[in-house]
């Protein structure tokens, strides 16, 4: 009889697998890893011009969506939406500090570690730069600016939708699609809601896939460097499954596991501000650096926003400094979009909009604006103040993990930071892809209650699926390379299934304050 009831509850969870939005995307990223690798050259040039016409012809639509967005957040915190509880519960279901570094550690890979250390570096060789001031002054505002208010404002304003779905209506479809149904309403389930989830889950796909590629080759030199051994793509893999292998861990204990992990990852993070903020010796360097900074970004905010550098002047006539960089940024933050919103609304049960819009951007911009003005500003300081040409070696064709080594070898011991180093990386990836795989995990259900949590074995099939691609991928320099603008071209779609899902939520939360009038006015809901 046991049994029997066992039987009857997975024949049920198997129905309930939308199997449509797992193979679909599966076959489709599939087909362009085995297109990337057998045509490597032929792909990148096609994907190539792609991505050059929709940056560099349709800009535009990039810069005004996300100046849009960010004023969007700032109206609804401060006008009767900022007023809604998100749930019916006494308080909040974790600690602001909790909250705080979930959304953090959660919402940013490895990548943030790599971007800190050499993106100042990146602009420093930049026309653009030396027209506006110099490296001193604009190397590093540009830094914080493209992982500033704008992009989490993309993250924020969806976690803003996502969080009234699932906790003041209670839906028990946890997708992109199902947030765009009091504009679509029963066209929800037909083929548009499909489109949409399709676009959705590919965006994601090819975003993750590629992710590893910017900082898994820091973690291997590190590795290198530190035990005198030789790179190689066994080694590489090896590293990945350690990785697979400790969100995957994590993710089978729920969010109380992506909590715990979150919290893990926040004391090495802390622990490598230290380490460069007291053992390198340029502390009041890194901290003027960075005060100059926040103030250059708030004096310029709107016209670095809405800069679109008609003339081309700031490149080679063709694309620019905002083409190459500002909208490239826009475009990856927004295929991010797909899954880390998502997470931020799930975790914010029991607060207010207004309080998760304005604790986000607290959160957010504190763990962002830390990790460029300590590390980022340590490594300019190298070159500014004691000569290493820092950037010259990257446009040059020096690896950029080299380059970073470089810089951790300045440090006191330098090994024992590049290990630290390592497994921060290695946390933060963890911590991000358990949120990830969550999100997708509910994606994968047709209908799925908010208190419910995947089963086990569709958070492992995620999980394992999330390594396997970039696996696969690092046997092609060029193929990663694609996979990724192929990345920033499906934010194009994906900014548009945004504004729907915006004016979704204005109509719902609207009719939603007519019914519960009384309620929100007196701080019930």
């Amino acid at each position: 009889m046991k049994n029997e009831r066992l039987d009857v509850s997975r024949r049920r969870e198997i129905k309930n697998i939308d199997i449509t939005l797992i193979l679909i995307p599966l076959f489709i990223i599939s087909f362009l890893c085995l297109v990337f690798f057998i045509y490597p050259e032929q792909s990148k040039n096609v994907v190539d011009s792609i991505r050059g016409f929709i940056g560099n012809e349709l800009g535009f639509y990039y810069m005004l969506l996300g100046i849009s967005i960010f004023a969007i957040t700032i109206y609804i915190a401060f006008s009767k939406y900022g007023k809604i509880k998100l749930g019916n519960v006494d308080k909040p279901q974790y600690s602001n500090f909790s909250w705080g570094l979930m959304i953090f550690t959660s919402t940013m890979a490895a990548d943030i570690l790599f971007y800190s250390l050499c993106e100042w570096a990146l602009y420093a060789e930049e026309p653009h730069i030396e027209q506006l001031g110099g490296v001193q002054e604009w190397a590093s505002t540009y830094s914080l600016f493209h992982w500033g208010p704008i992009p989490w404002g993309f993250y924020i304003v969806l976690a803003v939708a996502f969080g009234f779905m699932i906790h003041v209506r209670g839906t028990n479809k946890q997708k992109f699609s199902e947030a765009c149904r009091p504009i679509l309403k029963e066209k929800t389930d037909g083929i548009f809601g499909k489109i949409i989830d399709l676009v959705a889950l590919i965006g994601l796909l090819a975003g993750t896939a590629t992710t590893f590629s910017l900082a898994t080759p820091l973690l291997l030199e590190s590795l290198c460097t530190v035990f005198g051994i030789k790179g190689s793509i066994a080694l590489t893999i090896a590293l990945l499954i350690i990785i697979a292998l400790v969100y995957t861990l994590t993710i089978l204990f729920g969010m109380k596991g992506i909590s715990k992990l979150a919290s893990i990852c926040s004391y090495f993070f802390f622990a490598l501000v230290l380490y460069f903020l007291i053992g390198g010796g340029e502390f009041v360097y890194i901290i003027e650096t960075g005060i100059t900074s926040i103030g250059n970004l708030t004096q310029n905010f709107i016209s670095l926003a809405t800069n679109m550098d008609p003339l081309r002047a700031t490149g080679d006539g063709q694309v620019g400094f905002v083409q190459n960089w500002t909208i490239f940024y826009w475009a990856y933050w927004m295929v991010w979009c797909v899954a880390t919103p998502f997470f931020i609304g799930m975790i914010s049960k029991g607060r207010t909009i207004k309080n998760m819009i304005l604790g986000g951007y607290v959160a957010g911009l504190l763990g962002t604006f830390t990790s460029f003005i300590v590390f980022g500003n340590y490594g300019m300081a190298q070159q500014m103040k004691h000569g290493m040409d820092i950037s010259g070696s990257i446009l040059n064709g020096t690896n950029i993990p080299t380059v970073i080594i470089s810089i951790f070898q300045t440090l006191p011991m330098p090994q024992l930071g590049l290990i630290l180093l390592v497994i921060t990386m290695i946390a933060f990836y963890s911590t991000t892809f358990d949120a990830i795989t969550m999100v997708v995990s509910y994606y994968s259900y047709k209908n799925l209650k908010p208190n419910q949590e995947p089963d086990k074995k569709v958070r492992i099939f995620w999980s394992i699926l999330f390594i396997l691609f970039p696996i696969a991928l690092i046997f092609s320099e060029n193929s990663m390379h694609s996979l990724q603008s192929v990345s920033i071209i499906a934010a194009f779609p994906i900014g548009i299934v945004i504004m729907l899902i915006i004016a979704s939520f204005f109509k719902d939360a609207r009719a939603y304050i007519k019914q519960n009038k009384n309620k929100i006015d007196n701080g019930e809901s």
